[in-house]
């Protein structure tokens, strides 16, 4: 039923669109997501789009958010650096892309896509030793589908004071930039 109010018990509705290009990384993401959602929402089922690469992620990405039936997408996605500058051009028009999806809808657009300069950097950020875009672009989905559905919630009740900030619930994960970058004095490096 698109378009209707969300319930906070179950699972959202989530799409996952993924690029096919560099599948050997993209592959790894879209099990990380998954994996992701998963532990979240036992049993949810997100709508998976392929794209064929990674420039097709804008379009996708559109025309799954213009069926109404997603609080979020995660688009996936692998460019890694060539002989020319052609990645950056990908790059900056898949980032924009995706930034304007999210702000013209208002539903989240989480950005998942590896920029990398070798297939090792990568594959390091697909589930190796720098963690899971995938994953990450899915918890991040997640988190502002949680907050969104708090804004709503206080203004379906009329009650502002739900979004007050000693009324929020702690950030699962969240760390403060501050704290994590005092000194052993408890200062700011910054």
């Amino acid at each position: 039923m698109p378009n209707a109010e969300p319930n906070p018990q179950h699972a959202p509705p989530v799409a996952i669109v993924v690029s096919r290009y560099n599948h050997s990384i993209t592959g790894p993401m879209l099990k990380g997501a998954l994996e992701a959602l998963e532990k979240r929402w036992p049993g949810a089922r997100p709508a998976v789009l392929r794209a064929p690469g990674a420039f097709e992620l804008v379009a996708m990405s559109s025309a799954a958010l213009r069926t109404g039936a997603f609080e979020a997408v995660v688009a996936l996605g692998c460019v890694i650096r060539g002989e020319t500058s052609h990645d950056r051009h990908i790059n900056d028009a898949v980032a924009q892309g995706l930034s304007r999806l999210a702000a013209e809808t208002g539903v989240p657009v989480c950005f998942g896509v590896i920029t990398a300069g070798t297939d090792q950097q990568a594959r390091d950020r697909a589930g190796g030793a720098k963690g899971n875009k995938g994953s990450e672009a899915m918890g991040a989905a997640l988190e502002a589908i949680d907050e969104l559905r708090r804004l709503r919630m206080a203004v379906m009740q009329n009650r502002p004071e739900m979004l007050a900030p000693a009324a929020m619930p702690p950030l699962a994960g969240g760390v403060d930039k501050p704290a994590a970058m005092a000194g052993a004095n408890g200062k700011g490096s910054a």
